[in-house]
């Protein structure tokens, strides 16, 4: 590594004064190992190391962004891997922590869901029909049919706000409906 750095201050330096053949070495040096790196601090993580490519082009992206701040009196190295540390973790911290557990695992400690009551859909049509008809008719349209708030107003020659409204209150008159038959 200690040769490697040498050559890669070399190169850097070269890069900052205008070399574009020394930059091109540099960053063609520096990928495998940036690589690796990103898939052992993945590995760690406990993450799959599929990310690895998008570290490395984030870390290569801020090398370029940023070659102005580094010390040509310092080695390469160490500004390249403080970037680097800074990409990964940046990346974790997007991804949040993710523990997986199989809940198959669990199974029999698990208690079983409780089932819940269904409604039979000739009791929803009970109830839709007792509601006012342009409630009826807003619900009909959007919830059955599958327009849109836009079309429901233009097929039944109403405002938008209008249409919003009388599907509010459709839907609670229907679900205030539904709970007071169930016991």
């Amino acid at each position: 590594m200690r040769g490697s750095d040498n050559e890669w201050t070399d190169l850097m330096r070269q890069a900052n004064a205008g070399n574009d053949a020394a930059y091109h070495r540099l960053l063609k040096a520096v990928t495998p190992v940036l690589r690796a790196a990103a898939r052992r601090g993945l590995t760690q993580a406990g993450r799959p190391a599929d990310q690895s490519e998008d570290i490395v082009q984030d870390i290569l992206l801020a090398v370029h962004l940023k070659r102005h701040t580094w010390d040509e009196n310092a080695p390469f190295a160490p500004w390249l891997f403080a970037i680097a540390r800074n990409k990964l973790i940046d990346t974790l911290r997007r991804g949040g922590r993710r523990v997986f557990v199989n809940i198959d695992d669990f199974s029999d400690i698990l208690p079983g869901e409780q089932p819940q009551e269904t409604v039979s859909g000739t009791d929803v049509a009970v109830h839709l029909n007792a509601l006012p008809a342009r409630q009826r008719e807003v619900l009909q349209s959007i919830s059955v049919d599958g327009l849109s708030i836009r079309d429901t107003a233009t097929r039944l020659a109403m405002t938008e706000g209008a249409v919003r409204v009388a599907l509010h209150r459709g839907l609670a008159s229907l679900s205030s409906r539904m709970q007071e038959k169930q016991p």
